[in-house]
């Protein structure tokens, strides 16, 4: 149980506490940029659509969604959907999550070599989320070691997926910036404002994956002491 599960305090309570450290840095350089409106008056949606004119993309819609920071890429629908501040809001931080959104929709329609080994993973993944600790902490329970064996693999998975998804990130706000600096949608300055934002952002993903890594770690450690 977790009071006398010392794997989990010296492990994953750490890592839980960086993840929600890099949350909160993400938020507040995310309020600090939205309040630093761009000179060009580029809103949210007006920089991602320069993005796509940029990639030779012109299959993809830009909408609005309801929400904080739920700006995101669906390669489903085609569509970027830009929170409703992000949008519609000229800042330097909305220019920079509408170019990096922008940027993961270049990436699929290049053919971006990584998304391809994410998406073959994200199935088992998927089963790996919603199973595999659960598994594994039965099968440890239980005494059946084959159980915890394939909730371990799973949930493995979950981690493959998880690292896969750095390169994305990455190289998403790559693209954004190198589309921001080469079209002058933002001056020096102000470039270095939208890549704090990108940069905070990013941060969360490398949290997320040490979490979960010190969680599979966890699981091997106690599969490990029990037998």
């Amino acid at each position: 149980m977790i009071w006398y599960d010392y794997y989990y305090f010296i492990l994953v309570i750490p890592a839980v506490l960086l993840s929600l450290i890099a949350q909160a840095a993400v938020k507040g350089t995310y309020r600090s940029m939205s309040r630093v409106q761009n000179r060009s008056g580029l809103t949210g949606a007006a920089a991602a659509a320069r993005v796509l004119s940029y990639y030779g993309i012109t299959n993809v819609r830009i909408e609005p969604i309801n929400g904080n920071l739920t700006d995101h890429y669906d390669p489903r629908d085609n569509v970027i959907r830009l929170s409703s501040k992000v949008f519609s809001d000229n800042s330097i931080a909305s220019v920079g999550i509408a170019c990096h959104e922008a940027g993961h929709a270049a990436q699929h329609a290049q053919g971006y070599a990584p998304i391809k080994v994410r998406n073959a993973i994200l199935p088992v993944a998927n089963i790996g989320s919603s199973a595999g600790i659960l598994l594994a902490v039965l099968g440890y329970i239980l005494g059946f070691g084959i159980l915890t064996k394939v909730g371990i693999i799973l949930f493995a998975a979950v981690v493959v997926f998880q690292l896969v998804t750095l390169p994305i990130e990455f190289n998403a706000s790559a693209r954004a910036m190198k589309v921001i600096d080469e079209t002058g949608m933002l001056s020096s300055d102000e470039q270095r404002g939208a890549r704090k934002v990108l940069t905070a952002a990013a941060m969360t993903y490398v949290a997320a994956l040490l979490v979960s890594i010190m969680s599979l770690l966890r699981l091997i450690l106690r599969y490990n002491s029990r037998d």
